[in-house]
Formats: C-alpha cells, sequence, structure tokens
C-alpha cells in the first residue's frame, strides 16, 4: 500500500467518526452492557430479553467489537471488554451517562452548525435550538438530569486525583463552587477528615448531592445560587473545576471576581481545567474546545489564557499541578 492509500484511508476513517460516536450512544442508550454483565450472549437472546431487533443488533455490536467495545467469540455470542465494562450502569467508573449524552441530539445536531460558526461566530447550539445551552437545559429538566449526570459521570475519574494532588493540610473550609452533585467535595472530605465544605451550584442540580454519607457527617453543606451574582463567604479554599472553560471571558472574570470577593485575606482559589498545550498532537482539551464552540459560549484555554483571567479578576496565579490531561489544578492567591 503506498503513501497515498495510507492518507486516503486515513481521511476516510476520520469522516466516519460519527459513526462511532452514533453507536456507542446507542449501546449506552439501550444498555447493552448491563445486558452483557452476566457473560456471553447471542445477539437474539438479547433482543429477545430487550425488545430489539435481532440483526440490526447484531451488526451493531459487530461494528462496536472491530472497535474493541465488546467482543465477537468464535461462537458468535457478544461478551464484554474493559471498554464495554465502563457503560455499564452499575459500576465504579461508570461513563454509560456521559457517552450516551455526547451521542445525544443536541450535540450532534449543534456540531453540524460548525461550518456556519466559522463564517459568522456565532454559536451553532443557539442557532439550531434558539436559546443557549443552559437555559435550554433549565426548561428541560428530564433532559438537564441527564445532563448533570453526565458531567458527575466525567468528572468522577478525576476527582480522587485532584483531591490527592494539592495539599488542603493548611485549609479549614473548602468551597466547590459550580460543584455539581458534589463528587469533587466529596472526594476531598474524605481524604482530609480536618475540612468541612460547601458545595454551591444551580439549586436542582445541587438537590441531587451525594454528600450525605456516614463518614462525612457534619462536615458539608449543599448551597443552591448563582455564581454570577454571590458565593458563600468564609472558605480557606474555593474549587472552580471544568467551570470557566463554559463560559467567554468577561463571564470568567465575572465568576472569579465574585469568588475573589467572598475569600478572606489569605485565601486561594483553585481552577481546574484542561489546558490546551502547543503543538499538533490530540489533546483532550482540544475536543472541549471543539464542545464548547459548537454547544456553549466558552472555549478551551492554554494555561497563559486562564492565567490572564485570573490577574484581570484580581488573582495572582501561584503554582500549577498537573493532574491529567483532563485537569491541571492553577492555584491562584487574592491581591
Amino acid at each position: 500500500m503506498d503513501e497515498s492509500t495510507d492518507v486516503t484511508e486515513q481521511l476516510l476513517e476520520l469522516s466516519q467518526g460519527y459513526l462511532r460516536t452514533a453507536a456507542l450512544h446507542a449501546a449506552a442508550e439501550l444498555r447493552l452492557a448491563d445486558l452483557l454483565a452476566g457473560g456471553p450472549r447471542s445477539a437474539d437472546d438479547l433482543a429477545a430479553e430487550a425488545g430489539l431487533d435481532g440483526p440490526y443488533l447484531a451488526r451493531l455490536l459487530r461494528y462496536l467489537a472491530a472497535y474493541g467495545v465488546f467482543r465477537q467469540e468464535d461462537d458468535g455470542r457478544f461478551a464484554l471488554t474493559p471498554l464495554a465494562q465502563l457503560l455499564r450502569e452499575d459500576v465504579p467508573g461508570s461513563m454509560r451517562s456521559y457517552v450516551e449524552m455526547h451521542g445525544h441530539e443536541i450535540f450532534l445536531r449543534s456540531a453540524t452548525g460548525l461550518s456556519e460558526a466559522v463564517r459568522t461566530g456565532g454559536n451553532p447550539f443557539e442557532a439550531e435550538f434558539g436559546m443557549p445551552f443552559y437555559q435550554y437545559l433549565f426548561g428541560n429538566r428530564e433532559l438537564g438530569m441527564r445532563f448533570d449526570a453526565s458531567m458527575a459521570s466525567f468528572s468522577e475519574a478525576l476527582s480522587d486525583q485532584v483531591a490527592a494532588a494539592y495539599d488542603f493540610g493548611a485549609a479549614r473550609k473548602v468551597v466547590d463552587v459550580g460543584g455539581g452533585r458534589g463528587g469533587q467535595l466529596l472526594a476531598i472530605l474524605r481524604r482530609n477528615a480536618h475540612l468541612s465544605g460547601t458545595l454551591m451550584d444551580r439549586e436542582p442540580v445541587v438537590a441531587a448531592h451525594v454528600l450525605d454519607v456516614p463518614e462525612l457527617s457534619g462536615r458539608w453543606e449543599a448551597v443552591g445560587g448563582d455564581f454570577f451574582a454571590a458565593v458563600p463567604e468564609g472558605g480557606d479554599v474555593y474549587i472552580l473545576k471544568h467551570v470557566l472553560a463554559s463560559w467567554p471571558d468577561d463571564q470568567c472574570v465575572r465568576i472569579l471576581e465574585v469568588c475573589r470577593d467572598a475569600m478572606p485575606e489569605g485565601g486561594r482559589m483553585l481552577m481546574v481545567n484542561a489546558l490546551v498545550p502547543e503543538g499538533n498532537e490530540p489533546h483532550p482539551a482540544k475536543d472541549v474546545d471543539m464542545v464548547m464552540l459548537t454547544v456553549l459560549n466558552g472555549k478551551g484555554r492554554t494555561q497563559a489564557e486562564y492565567e490572564a483571567l485570573m490577574r484581570k479578576a484580581g488573582l495572582v496565579p501561584a503554582q500549577v499541578l498537573h493532574v491529567s490531561p483532563h485537569a491541571a489544578i492553577i492555584e491562584a492567591t487574592k491581591v
């Protein structure tokens, strides 16, 4: 095979990436990994239990097996692989809700507007659905709850890594701003028995928090609110994890200013986000940037860009801890 054939095949494979997204979404939505949790089964057997079309199901499983999601045995039955295990609902680190959400039509339809966005600088989601993303979710509570669950699923895998990477020894109270259901705060409090914490997010989100566990009794509170207006005061450490990437620069500065105003002298801010690196290599932060471009009005940013936002908000960037490709911690102090 000559070089021109190689690059042609590579481009063809890239152009068909939407099929893998759609296939993963279908597998997650139909709970196929859960149906296979007991061991290998035929497509007809699975279809009979789940009320699906056997031949179509076999084709879907065969396609995903080609990418290591499921495995087809010599006798034709299908089995779980390590990738498929993460599509189960009831396993630690499950990514089922995240995979299902990111193959949802609100993401796929928005992505089709990418070329128009590049022409005009407009937002594809708003052009397609007539309103900003979070406003749309607020008006569609069932979908909003699924989105919140997907973000918790994505964040859970990183929460303990972030909690382990930063030294909270000198702190007494942590405030997790825009902290979703509280998975990050839970991980921090579990690792630091001396800490208390406050979870703050929109009221419908914090209503589904995960903090009410016996080992944390009396050490936490969950507060609904708007981080553009005010955040709880008195924290030694304020955390913004996977928040700032969702917003344009001016609104990021506003969020940081509100947090700064609530911080005491000597307080610290932790900004947790993937950082866009230099160079041409693939990176999760570059994927995040495309999601932000097509769905929200935020963007992926470099370390220098995040630090510039902090300075505009009256914060002084300090150490940077590279936790994983999906999360770096930029610490800042109050001016």
